[in-house]
């Protein structure tokens, strides 16, 4: 069996992500920050349902830690699943900020900043010896870097550095054949923010094309099938999964 590394895998699209690829039979080293109780219920689904994960838990914003993260994975992966390698890695961990620009503050600009973009370059970079060779790689972007939605312009700049970054990595790693892609979640249900008002949800279900938001486990599939070889002659894409979101 082999394994895949999640970051925010304890809730919403990460944790969708982590059992869709445990049914199709990878390892999942889950990561969390903040709610490690939300961690373990992941791990101990998966179990359920006849997959193996663990997690590991991790601030996607402290670069210094990441080292000792990646001896942590390793040590995971002799455990867990007697292997050296990983076969991928999800860049999903992060959170909302609804400000408009004239009210975000510095040190909310650089927080964004930190988790959406430092967090995924660097632990990319941390990880990548020990992705095997034929890996994946795959970034959670946002259908906001499409769509300007007021309020949250610090965050879909992030995700859209993320999303030129993916191309980059796609190529760079080609050599190694390691595949690079963006997933680009439209309106989903999930804790993101704060979750959605009925207001809100309604709205956004308006300007989709199949008249709803999607949820979480719709995201997840996407995730799952680009880490798979389903999806092996895909490479620095960026896929949107969103209805039909402001076509």
């Amino acid at each position: 069996m082999e394994a895949i590394v999640i970051t925010g895998g304890s809730r919403g699209i990460g944790a969708a992500a982590a059992r869709a690829c445990a049914d199709r039979g990878l390892g999942v080293i889950l990561t969390c920050n903040s709610h490690p109780e939300a961690a373990e219920a992941v791990v101990a689904q998966i179990g359920q349902r006849g997959g193996r994960a663990v997690a590991l838990p991790l601030d996607v914003a402290d670069t210094a830690s990441f080292p000792s993260f990646r001896n942590a994975v390793t040590r995971a992966l002799d455990k867990d699943w007697n292997s050296a390698s990983l076969r991928g890695l999800v860049n999903n961990a992060g959170f909302g900020l609804f400000n408009p620009i004239e009210a975000v503050t510095e040190a909310q600009f650089d927080s964004l900043f930190s988790v959406h973009l430092k967090g995924p370059f660097f632990l990319t970079q941390a990880l990548l010896p020990l992705i095997r060779e034929g890996g994946a790689i795959v970034n959670l972007t946002s259908a906001t870097t499409r769509v300007a939605t007021p309020g949250v312009a610090p965050y879909a700049s992030f995700k859209g550095g993320l999303e030129v970054l993916t191309r980059y990595m796609a190529k760079e790693f080609g050599p190694r054949r390691i595949r690079a892609n963006a997933v680009s979640p439209g309106p989903i249900r999930t804790g993101l923010g704060g979750g959605l008002t009925k207001e809100f949800e309604a709205m956004l279900a308006s300007q989709t094309a199949l008249g709803r938001v999607g949820e979480a486990e719709e995201v997840g599939r996407v995730i799952a099938s680009l880490l798979a070889d389903d999806l092996g002659w895909v490479n620095g894409q960026s896929i949107e999964v969103g209805g039909g979101y402001c076509i």
